[in-house]
């Protein structure tokens, strides 16, 4: 592997995740025109489907497929609802209450989830490297938690809570997702799934406001085409040429950049408050998620390009 080819391949994986993460500055945007979470999430799937597809359609033309079994299709139908309807909803109700920067590092302890998870279910062993990585990032989300209480409020709680719901939903998806993928494909598998999710996300929509969907100032259709298009799929395509060019291991590594680029852009476009005690928590949590990353025996872990995908 020379060095081109490797700067190449962290720099896609750095920008990726860097636009997943931008998703949270669109959303909050999307806010400050009037749009409530149901709309912002049911526009977001909207424009973000029929990339998908075409996606779908392209992989179809270069190799056949196999079929879908009517078990796989009822499971990616349920994946939808828990991975993308369900978590992104709590996630975009969280976002009215706190920053772009506290909402990142509470999602980024979804491999600290799934490994709890999958203790309780799946009786899988924690090491104690893991339960020492899982307390650092847990103190690390306290920290940056304290600085939104006191710059934010009370209601900081709520939203924190919303928000750890909503990493605790796609961390069930996760789980599931890892075992189907290996039968449908990523593409497939995000497209069905994102399928669902839009489906319920729009009749949702549709009974708490008939009239949402189409009555929002032209920038909350701009911005809603923006997070479809530039911070769900195309992100999303560049994290997996990534995994395809130098491993999810090294990927991973590199979507460590997303919760750091996050909290500079809420500084940056929405004015929220950057300290360096909040710095310090983003550190202690990247630290944390870090070494179980790391940590032998691997984690129930899917493919990153899954583990973004929300």
């Amino acid at each position: 592997m020379s060095r081109q080819f490797l700067l190449i391949s962290l720099s896609l994986a750095c920008l990726g995740s860097i636009m997943f993460s931008a998703k949270a500055i669109v959303v909050k945007l999307a806010y400050q025109h009037g749009a409530d979470a149901a709309t912002v999430l049911a526009l977001r799937m909207f424009f973000s489907l029929p990339f998908f597809w075409v996606a779908v359609y392209w992989e179809s033309r270069q190799r056949p497929m196999a079929p879908i079994s009517r078990q796989d299709l009822l499971t990616m139908i349920f994946l939808g609802f828990i991975g993308y309807y369900l978590s992104s909803y709590l996630d975009f109700l969280g976002l009215k209450y706190i920053s772009v920067g506290l909402e990142r590092v509470i999602l980024y302890l979804n491999p600290t989830i799934v490994l709890l998870i999958a203790l309780v279910f799946l009786k899988k062993k924690i090491m104690p490297k893991q339960w020492v990585a899982m307390g650092l990032a847990y103190a690390g989300v306290i920290l940056v938690f304290l600085q939104d209480i006191r710059w934010e409020g009370s209601l900081v709680a709520w939203g924190a809570l919303l928000v750890f719901l909503s990493a605790v939903a796609y961390a069930i998806y996760l789980i599931f997702a890892g075992e189907i993928v290996k039968r449908v494909g990523s593409i497939r598998l995000v497209a069905f799934a994102s399928g669902s999710s839009t489906i319920l996300s729009v009749a949702q929509a549709l009974i708490l406001d008939p009239a949402s969907l189409w009555t929002q100032p032209a920038e909350v259709y701009q911005l809603s085409l923006f997070n479809g298009a530039f911070c769900t799929f195309v992100p999303m395509l560049l994290v997996m040429i990534s995994v395809n060019r130098i491993g999810p291991g090294l990927t991973s590594q590199a979507g460590m950049v997303g919760p750091v680029a996050t909290v500079f852009l809420g500084w940056y476009f929405l004015q929220e408050t950057m300290t360096l005690m909040q710095l310090i928590g983003m550190a202690i949590v990247l630290v944390g998620v870090a070494v179980l990353a790391t940590s032998k025996p691997a984690m129930v872990q899917p493919r990153p390009e899954l583990a973004e995908a929300e």
